[in-house]
C-alpha cells in the first residue's frame, strides 16, 4: 500500500472552476497551500488559507510571469526522495520543505490554436513551469502525488478521507501515467503546431496524439477491444438519435464523410458498406439522388450506411424508412424528417458542423507506422485523349465524376456510370480484369438498361486489354483511366477496335 502522509500541496492550475471541491478536505487534514497568480487568488476569496509562491520561494514572479514555479525550493521540495540520506541533508542545509501533493493543470494551448489565434500571440500559452511541476512530481511518485486533470478531484478526496489525509503508491502511480500522458499530449500538439506552419510533412520524430472519445463495446469482431480517439478537442460529428456507434460504424461513418466531402455543396448520396461505396449519384434532386444510389446495388445498400450531403427532407425521410440502413449521415435533419427517422432503430448523425482537416494518414504495422498525405487531389494533369473516338461534353462529365468515386473503392477499382449516377462497382480484387466483371455483372442485375452507352473508370492503368474487351462488350462507351502501363499501345489499340472512347488522367487512386 505505501502511505504517504500530505502535508504540504502545490496548486497551480489555468482552470480554476472546481477548486472548491477540493480545498474543503486540503483544509480538513491541516494541509498547507502554496500557490500563485490567479490560483492564489481564488483560493484567498474562498476564504481558504494560502501562502503566495513568490513570498514561499523568497523571489518575485518575473518576465510577464513566464518565470514563477522555476525555482529550486519548489523542485527540490518535489524531487527529494524521502528515503535518501543526502537528499534529506541537501534539504535540511537549505531550509527546504516537503511538498507532498502538486495540483497543475497547463495553459489551454490547444484551445487558442483552434481559435487560430496569431502565432505570436499564441506562443504565450506554451506552458513551461507547469509541465515540468508535473514532470517532476510524476517523477517522483513513490513520494508525491500529481493531479494534472479536473476530472481527478473527486477521487483525491475519496483517496485523503478513505486513508485520513495519505495516499496509496497505487494511486499516486495512477496520477503519474496520467500525468506524463498529459505533458507527450501537449508536446504533441505544440511540435505538430510547428510543423504545419513550417510545412515539414515528414519531420525526423512524429508523434500522434489523440483525445480519449469513447471506450467502444468492441473492435471489428467481438474478441478486440476498441475506443476511439479525436486528435482535436471538438468532434466534427454530432449523433442525434440511436445507440452507440461502434468501430465498424466509425469506420463507415468517416468514409462516408470522405466521400461526400468531395461533392459540390448541398448534392449527392453515398451508400458505403464495408468501407465501399456501394452506390453514388450526384443528381440535383434529393429523391432522384438517393433512388440513383440505391438503386445501383439494392442488396448491398441492406445494412448500410447512407450519407446525405444536403439536409434531410421529410419525403426523403419516408423514402429512407422504407430500407433498413445502419446509419444516416446528413448535412442536417429537418424537424420533420427526426419525428419519422426516430421511430426506426437507427443511428443519426449530423455533420453540418463538419471541418476541413488536412490530416495526414498513418497505417501501423507492429513496431513501425507508415504516413502520407491524404489523397485529396483527383487529376493533377490535364485530360488525355487517346483514342480516335473523341468523348462529348456530357461523357467527359461522367467520366471525372466515375473517376472520382473510384477514388474511394479499395482496389482494384472500376466504376461505371451513367450520367452522374453509378449503375456497378467492382472493388477489392487482386485481379483488374475481375472488378470489369463485377462491376458488369451488377450493372447488368441492377440497371440492364443503362449500361449500353455507360461510361467506366478504373483507379489505376489497365495491365492488359482483357478489361477493355470485359467492359466494352456490354456497352461501356468511354473509359478513364490512369494510363501508364507497358501496355498502353494495346490497350489503347483494343479501345480503337472498340470504337470508344479513352481519356488518360495521369493520376492514379490506389486505396489498400
Amino acid at each position: 500500500m505505501n502511505l504517504r502522509k500530505i502535508k504540504r500541496a502545490l496548486i497551480s492550475v489555468s482552470d480554476k472552476s472546481n477548486l472548491e471541491k477540493i480545498l474543503p478536505t486540503l483544509k480538513k487534514f491541516k494541509i498547507e497551500i502554496i500557490s500563485s497568480g490567479g490560483s492564489f487568488k481564488k483560493i484567498k476569496s474562498l476564504k481558504y488559507k494560502c501562502i503566495e509562491i513568490s513570498n514561499y520561494n523568497g523571489y518575485s514572479e518575473i518576465l510577464n510571469g513566464r518565470v514563477k514555479t522555476l525555482h529550486p525550493k519548489i523542485h527540490a521540495g518535489i524531487l527529494n526522495v524521502r528515503s535518501n540520506k543526502d537528499h534529506k541533508k541537501d534539504l535540511k542545509e537549505k531550509k527546504i520543505p516537503n511538498i507532498d501533493l502538486v495540483i497543475v493543470d497547463l495553459y489551454p494551448f490547444e484551445k487558442e490554436m483552434e481559435k487560430e489565434v496569431q502565432f505570436a500571440n499564441l506562443i504565450e500559452y506554451i506552458d513551461i513551469g507547469g509541465p515540468t511541476l508535473i514532470r517532476s512530481s510524476a517523477k517522483n511518485y513513490m513520494d508525491v502525488t500529481v493531479l494534472s486533470s479536473i476530472a481527478d478531484y473527486s477521487k483525491l478526496v475519496e483517496e485523503l478521507n478513505y486513508y485520513q489525509g495519505s495516499t496509496t503508491v497505487q494511486f499516486r502511480k495512477l496520477m503519474s501515467a496520467k500525468a506524463f500522458s498529459l505533458t507527450a499530449y501537449y508536446d504533441s500538439v505544440i511540435s505538430n503546431y510547428f510543423n504545419r506552419k513550417l510545412n515539414i510533412k515528414f519531420p525526423e520524430r512524429k508523434t500522434i496524439h489523440g483525445n480519449l472519445v469513447e471506450n467502444l463495446r468492441y473492435g471489428e469482431n467481438p474478441h478486440q477491444n476498441s475506443s476511439l480517439y479525436s486528435t482535436s478537442l471538438n468532434s466534427n460529428i454530432k449523433q442525434v438519435h440511436g445507440k452507440s456507434l461502434s468501430y465498424n460504424n466509425y469506420n463507415d461513418i468517416y468514409s462516408t464523410l470522405s466521400v461526400l466531402k468531395s461533392f459540390k455543396k448541398n448534392i449527392g448520396v453515398a451508400i458505403i458498406k464495408h468501407a465501399n461505396p456501394c452506390g453514388v449519384s450526384l443528381e440535383k434532386n434529393q429523391i432522384t439522388s438517393f433512388n440513383n444510389a440505391l438503386n445501383c446495388d439494392p442488396i448491398s445498400a441492406f445494412g448500410g450506411i447512407v450519407g446525405i450531403n444536403s439536409k434531410v427532407s421529410k419525403k426523403l425521410a419516408n423514402a429512407l424508412s422504407k430500407k433498413f440502413f445502419e446509419v444516416i449521415v446528413a448535412k442536417d435533419f429537418d424537424k420533420n424528417s427526426l419525428k419519422i427517422l426516430k421511430k426506426k432503430n437507427i443511428k443519426l448523425i449530423n455533420f453540418k458542423n463538419l471541418k476541413s482537416v488536412e490530416a495526414k494518414h498513418h497505417l501501423f504495422l507492429d513496431n513501425c507506422f507508415l504516413s502520407q498525405d491524404s489523397d485529396n487531389t483527383l487529376i493533377k494533369k490535364k485530360l488525355k485523349i487517346v483514342t480516335q473516338k473523341k468523348p462529348s461534353a456530357i461523357q467527359i462529365r461522367s467520366l471525372v465524376f466515375a473517376f472520382n468515386v473510384c477514388k474511394f473503392v479499395k482496389s482494384n477499382a472500376i466504376v461505371l456510370s451513367s450520367n452522374k449516377s453509378t449503375i456497378g462497382i467492382g472493388a477489392g480484387q487482386p485481379s483488374r480484369v475481375d472488378s470489369c466483371k463485377i462491376a458488369v455483372n451488377k450493372a447488368l442485375k441492377f440497371a440492364p438498361k443503362k449500361i449500353n452507352n455507360s461510361v467506366a473508370a478504373s483507379d489505376a492503368f489497365f495491365p492488359f486489354p482483357d478489361g477493355i474487351k470485359e467492359l466494352t462488350k456490354f456497352g461501356v462507351k468511354a473509359i478513364i483511366q490512369p494510363g501508364g502501363s507497358v501496355n498502353d499501345r494495346k490497350v489503347i489499340k483494343e479501345a480503337n477496335k472498340a470504337g470508344i472512347a479513352m481519356v488518360f488522367t495521369g493520376t492514379r487512386h490506389f486505396k489498400h
